[in-house]
Order: C-alpha cells, then sequence, then structure tokens
C-alpha cells in the first residue's frame, strides 16, 4: 500500500475524529459537569481568582506534595501556553472571522469545568513513587476510582506514545522559525534544543517546576504587553471589532481582501476547536502536572484549572484575537496558502506596532521560549506514563527516546509519524472526558466538602471542623 495513501486516510480520520465528534465531547462533557456543579467557575470564580493569583507567594511546604501549587500551575500552563494561543488564534479567525472569538470564549468557560474536575481527581487519588515524589493523573483516578485499569493502560499508552510526535513537531517548528528568523541549520538549531531540553528534564519535576515559575509568566506578561500594544494603536476600531464577534458568531460574513468568507458553522467549528486546543481542558494532562501540588485539599488545587483556562483562552487568546482583528491582518493573509500562510496573522499585526521585521521577530523568539517550555512538561507526561505502565526505570529510557525525537523532529525527519498525533490525541481525551462524567458526582462530593469545610470557614460562615480533606497519601 503506498505511504501518500496511508497518509490521506490518516489525514481525513483525523479531520473526522477533531470536527463535530471531538467537540460534543469536549463541550458536551464541559457543559455537564458545569450543570452538575452548579455553574460552579462562574458562581465562585471571584473565590478562585484570589485562592490562585492572590496567593501565588503563599508558602505550602507545610502541605503534602512535590511542587507548590504555583509551579503545578505554571508547569502545566507551559504545556498549553505557545503556538496555539498566538499563530493559531490567528488562523482561527482568518478561515472562521470574527465569530470564531466568541465560540473560542464559549468553550472555554465551558471548559472550566472539565478542566477543574480533572485536576482535582487527579490530586484526590495521586500516590507516592519510588523516589518519594507525587505522581497522578487520568491512568490513577480511571484505575483507583473506576476499577477499570484497561481504560487507565489505553490513555497512559496512547499519551506515552503521543509525545513523541508531538516532541517532534514542537521541535520542528522551533527549528523552521529560527531559520526564518535568524538563517540557522536547522541541524544546529536541533543540537541546541535537545542539549537545552535534556538540561531541564535530567533535573526532574523539581527543576521542570522551578524553570516553568521563573520562565512562563515573564513570557506571557511582556507578550500581552505587545499585543496591548497593537490593540491601542488601532483603539478606535475596537468597537466595530467587538461588535464584529458578536454579530457574526450568529450570522455569516462575506469575503473581504484574503478573507473568503465564512458561515456559523465555519466560525463555531474553528473557534471551539481552537478554544479546545489552546487550554487542553479535559484532555487530561493538566493534572499530571497538578497532582504534584502542595495542597489541602482536591478542590483547592482544582481552582487552579479555572484561574488556567482564564488566563490561557480569555486572556493571551484574546489578546491575540483582538490584535489580528483590530490591526485588519486577518483579511491580508491568503487562505490558499494554507495554515501556514494564515498563521502570518499575528506577525503582521505586531508588524504594524513594531514594524514588519521586528515584529516577525518579536513573535518568533516567544514562540521559541514558548516551544521550549512546552517540551520540556510534556517529556515529564510522557514519562509519568511510562513510569505508570512499566515503571521508574523504563520511563528514564523514554526519556532519552523523547529527548532524541527532539533532535528527529528539528531537522524534519519521520514526518509520517506526525501525521498519528491528531489520532493518538483522541486516544488520550475520549478516556480522560468518559471517567471525568462517570466520576462527576465524586467531583460534586468533593466541591460539596470544600465549600462547606473550608470555604465557609475561610469566610467565617461556620465554625471549623476536622474533616478528611482526601489530598492524597
Amino acid at each position: 500500500m503506498r505511504v501518500d495513501l496511508i497518509s490521506q486516510w490518516v489525514a481525513e480520520i483525523s479531520a473526522w475524529i477533531w470536527g463535530p465528534p471531538m467537540i460534543i465531547l469536549l463541550l458536551g462533557g464541559g457543559l455537564f459537569l458545569t450543570i452538575r456543579l452548579k455553574f460552579f467557575q462562574f458562581r465562585y470564580f471571584a473565590h478562585a481568582m484570589a485562592q490562585t493569583v492572590g496567593r501565588i507567594r503563599k508558602n505550602t511546604d507545610h502541605l503534602e506534595g512535590t511542587l507548590t501549587p504555583f509551579q503545578a500551575f505554571t508547569s502545566a500552563l507551559a504545556s498549553t501556553a505557545g503556538a496555539t494561543n498566538i499563530v493559531g488564534v490567528g488562523v482561527a479567525i482568518a478561515i472562521g472571522g470574527p465569530g470564531a472569538m466568541f465560540w473560542m470564549w464559549a468553550v472555554a468557560l465551558i471548559g472550566m469545568a472539565s478542566k477543574y474536575s480533572e485536576i482535582l481527581l487527579g490530586v484526590k487519588y495521586r500516590e507516592k513513587n519510588e523516589e518519594g515524589h507525587f505522581v497522578g493523573g487520568p491512568m490513577y483516578y480511571i484505575q483507583k476510582g473506576l476499577g477499570w485499569k484497561w481504560l487507565a493502560v489505553l490513555f497512559a499508552f496512547g499519551l506515552m506514545v503521543e509525545v513523541i510526535p508531538s516532541s517532534m513537531v514542537q521541535s520542528n517548528s522551533i527549528s523552521s522559525t529560527v531559520k526564518t528568523a535568524f538563517g540557522w541549520d536547522p541541524v544546529v538549531t536541533g543540537i541546541i534544543i535537545t542539549i537545552l531540553t535534556a538540561i531541564v528534564v535530567f533535573g526532574g519535576v523539581k527543576r521542570i517546576g522551578n524553570v516553568a515559575e521563573k520562565i512562563v509568566p515573564f513570557m506571557v506578561i511582556v507578550y500581552l504587553i505587545g499585543a496591548t500594544g497593537v490593540v491601542l494603536i488601532h483603539a478606535d476600531r475596537l468597537p466595530a471589532v467587538i461588535a464584529d464577534i458578536f454579530t457574526h458568531a450568529f450570522t455569516p460574513i462575506s469575503a473581504t481582501g484574503g478573507f473568503a468568507g465564512a458561515g456559523i458553522a465555519m466560525a463555531l467549528r474553528w473557534g471551539m476547536a481552537r478554544g479546545a486546543y489552546s487550554n487542553e481542558a479535559g484532555m487530561g494532562t493538566a493534572p499530571i502536572a497538578h497532582a504534584t501540588a502542595q495542597t489541602d485539599h482536591p478542590a483547592r488545587q482544582g481552582l487552579w484549572g479555572v484561574f488556567s483556562v482564564f488566563v490561557d483562552t480569555l486572556v493571551i487568546c484574546t489578546m491575540s484575537g483582538l490584535a489580528v482583528l483590530t490591526a485588519g491582518t486577518w483579511t491580508q493573509v491568503n487562505a490558499e496558502g494554507g495554515e501556514a500562510a494564515l498563521a502570518n496573522a499575528v506577525p503582521l499585526a505586531f508588524g504594524q506596532l513594531m514594524g514588519e521585521t521586528a515584529g516577525s521577530i518579536f513573535v518568533s523568539v516567544f514562540l521559541l521560549i514558548f516551544v521550549m517550555t512546552t517540551v520540556g512538561v510534556l517529556i515529564f507526561y510522557g514519562e509519568k506514563q511510562a513510569e505508570y505502565l512499566f515503571g521508574l526505570t523504563f520511563s528514564k529510557i523514554m526519556r532519552v527516546v523523547y529527548i532524541l525525537s527532539m533532535f528527529v523532529g528539528a531537522v524534519g525527519g519521520l514526518k509520517f509519524v506526525w501525521q498519528f498525533l491528531d489520532i493518538l490525541l483522541a486516544m488520550i481525551v475520549v478516556p480522560n472526558m468518559i471517567a471525568l462524567l462517570f466520576m462527576s458526582k465524586e467531583v460534586k462530593e468533593e466541591t460539596e466538602d470544600y465549600i462547606e469545610n473550608i470555604y465557609k470557614v475561610e469566610k467565617g460562615l461556620k465554625k471549623p471542623t476536622s474533616p478528611d480533606t482526601g489530598a492524597g497519601a
């Protein structure tokens, strides 16, 4: 059978899976959890902000866990903040129109319940490994909470393998970006990023947490300042842009410039897909990082999931989207050039603030650093799956495999493997969402316990008791 025929089949299967089926699963599942939890993410949003960003520097060393809650959060954010939040948003708008932004917001607001739930379960069912570090994630709460080891194994195996093509794609995006911006040979870039990745991941989860804690917040803030600058120089267009976002979420938009026009279905599809991709709510990756956190209750760490989706999609993605919409660059890119051409919408927008060359370099540097932090966390995720399936020794072998795949991807090798990325990703989303739906009653009970015995006590609405927090052993 010809390789190109297999590639075509894989592409068609991937496109179908990540069309209506996955959107229905993620959006429908998130909506179910939102209702089951009585709209928890909205009713307690202010509390979530106070318990997360409001307590970033609070000392938690007296609590059980490996990383501080903030380090766990930034580690998880490192795996999601990157290309999808920056150039991916530009692609979604260039294809789906301004209305895509509305649906991106919708899937984020609903996805907060999914991310909160999976982190809560990740902390509740975590355990200590042979090195004394806390480990957790969907594979643990599926096996221990549902008793379905076969489903836990499916998730773990899918994510363990998925990290290989994912690392390749990420490293290739780095080498391509660096070659475009600075003219470096991919081989040289591959060697450098392989060495840098090895230095980070061989330091273990604590080094990954320390690196993420220092780099991710700084990069996010600087990027947001740049995006805000783009919006401000076109501030007169902002009211019309906001109106277009809400109007064209429910009505078609005509072709203009390089934009081919889009109906409601196109805005819905691209907005939801990019929203789901950007924050990974319901995909099961975040609880692996958050299971390491020092916390006194699973629900308290789950609040970081609400904050994570807020930062990832409602802040970073929104500013990227407003930048390309106010600058008008979403109509200047050519849809016929594919996603590579459409991805220029954001660099072009920044070019209007800094100059074309400087804008391109600015975005390239941010993508480079974001992707580097992403890969370090992805490899940690993969290692934890290998450890769950085959033990600690095998996880260290897989660490070497992942690091070597960085070089292979950077030079453009084994591209055929990349095509299976979306299918492998589906293999981890489906088991995790099934678990979240079947364990929603447990999530609800833990949430109610937190509200009654911690939230109300801290608010002075109830006298303190001594509940079993269930934060992991």
